[in-house]
């Protein structure tokens, strides 16, 4: 009751409908969870360096691991 209280009061003092003022607020909440807006990167944060396997070239000799592994596999049968 004290909110709805409140926004007649608002409503009376701003000259705009009730309607307007939710409208606004509701505008500028979504802006600030915009501005807020947890990215990919944000979520994967604590993560990062979490496991390392101690080899700092994983991401650049992928292929040729890949490549060594698959000879491995042909070469065992």
């Amino acid at each position: 009751m004290e909110t709805r209280n409140k926004l007649i009061a608002l409503s009376r003092i701003k000259n705009k409908s009730k309607s307007e003022i939710i409208i606004e607020a509701l505008d500028k909440y979504y802006e600030k969870e915009e501005e807020e807006g947890i990215d990919s990167f944000k979520l994967g944060l604590p993560y990062f360096g979490k496991y390392g396997s101690g080899i700092g070239d994983l991401s650049t000799t992928y292929k040729q691991r890949i490549k060594e592994k698959l000879r491995a596999r042909q070469n065992s049968y």
